[in-house]
């Protein structure tokens, strides 16, 4: 089975095209990437510190065509040009593809010409995430997989973007998976699922079984990386730069909160430690609490300074992340640890996380996935649509919607 999929909940227009061959006895198929391509937007959003909707819709809608050409050709899976159809039938069928377009016309505009002159290409079912995420660029995704799956008479199926994140885990680090390359997944599983717009703790009961035991309640991890980089004058997107930044400071120098951290439950707050690092800036630069940064004040830090609080920053939301996911660990008595969402990808919590499973609980298994795999992709939403296939429906581009609040279930 060869799945398309397609990725846009935020600001990456992404295209997938996974191969999944089953193998006798086990949930999990031989999962083979056969392309996993990504347009990234960081030099659209930087300038404005943060993600802005309309405009990662618009670049969506500018590179879709683009991204599925380069992925069906990677894939090897791209037919050989045929001549443009201009009989009546096509142009009934131009007529529902421009509804589809309705509020996308900049995206028909690219898709018409191009969907013309390629053949049907050997894909099974077409998967796009439709939530959780920012509405206008959900949409972009999701109708310009509408139309694919209406041109091409391909099944469609929606999928989370969490369970994305989770079925990453599944996929080959490298190439095709063998059986002994399988990852090692056994249920009951806990994951972390920490990213931009969510910090969540999920018991995988099961393929396609999951129970929410834990989010954050207010800011997500991301969320507080990406504002306290602005703090520090570090630009978009705020977690790459921290790391960055840490590698040179010590984490010990300042002491920020670390809210919720011995609270009985599986919560999360990042908005009091983001807090406390304000807080911890203004005592630097002489400022009372009520007072206002201004740019001249961060002058006032020198390059060690800014590096420390990075690393103490760092170190503050790692603790409270892995002290969470190790009592729920334990609580559970899962047999896997997973990480999912672009926060796993912070190489201080992804080695912290196994130092501290393999001291304290040494018969859990710890599923690490690649970096790269952890970050928003579709060969993430192909695999999640794999364990899904049976609601693939041939008319769903009719009824398809985006849900930009969406809750796993």
């Amino acid at each position: 089975m060869k799945i398309l999929a397609v990725e846009t909940s935020c600001d990456d227009t992404c295209v997938s095209i996974v191969e999944a061959t089953p193998i006798k006895g086990s949930k999990v198929p031989s999962f083979r990437i056969l392309s996993n391509i990504t347009s990234s937007q960081i030099k659209i959003h930087k300038h404005y510190g943060g993600v802005v909707p309309t405009l990662a819709k618009r670049a969506h809608e500018n590179n879709l065509v683009t991204v599925l050409k380069k992925s069906l050709g990677e894939a090897g899976v791209l037919k050989n040009k045929k001549s443009r159809i201009k009989n009546q039938n096509d142009k009934s069928k131009f007529k529902i593809l421009e509804s589809i377009f309705d509020k996308e016309p900049v995206l028909m505009e690219k898709f018409l010409p191009y969907i013309t002159k390629i053949e049907k290409p050997g894909i099974d079912i077409i998967a796009v995430t439709y939530g959780p995420g920012l509405e206008p660029a959900l949409w972009a995704g999701v109708n310009f997989a509408r139309a694919l799956s209406f041109w091409w008479s391909i099944p469609l199926l929606g999928v989370d973007h969490m369970e994305g994140h989770i079925s990453a885990n599944f996929l080959p680090k490298i190439g095709k998976m063998t059986n002994d390359q399988l990852p090692i997944i056994n249920f009951p599983a806990l994951c972390l699922a920490v990213s931009g717009g969510h910090t969540q703790l999920l018991i995988v009961k099961n393929i396609n079984k999951y129970e929410l035991i834990g989010e954050t309640v207010d800011d997500a991890a991301g969320e507080g990386f990406d504002k306290v980089a602005r703090l520090l004058g570090l630009s978009f997107p705020g977690g790459p730069q921290i790391a960055r930044l840490a590698a040179t400071g010590d984490a010990r120098a300042f002491n920020f909160a670390r809210p919720m951290i011995n609270s009985k439950n599986y919560n999360f707050s990042f908005s009091g430690l983001k807090t406390s690092v304000l807080y911890g800036i203004k005592k630097l630069v002489g400022k009372k609490l009520d007072q206002t940064l201004e740019k001249n004040d961060f002058a006032k830090l020198s390059k060690q300074t800014k590096a420390d609080i990075a690393a103490s920053f760092q170190q503050a939301a790692v603790d409270v992340l892995i002290s969470k996911t190790i009592r729920a660990a334990r609580d559970y008595r899962v047999k896997t640890v997973m990480l999912a969402g672009g926060v796993a990808a912070n190489k201080k919590l992804r080695d912290q996380l196994g130092s501290k499973i393999k001291s304290e609980l040494y018969a859990v298994n710890y599923q690490l996935l690649t970096a790269e795999l952890a970050t928003d992709n579709a060969a993430m939403i192909a695999a999640a649509a794999y364990f899904r296939k049976n609601r693939a429906r041939i008319d769903k581009w009719k009824t398809l919607t985006a849900d930009g609040n969406l809750k796993i279930s």
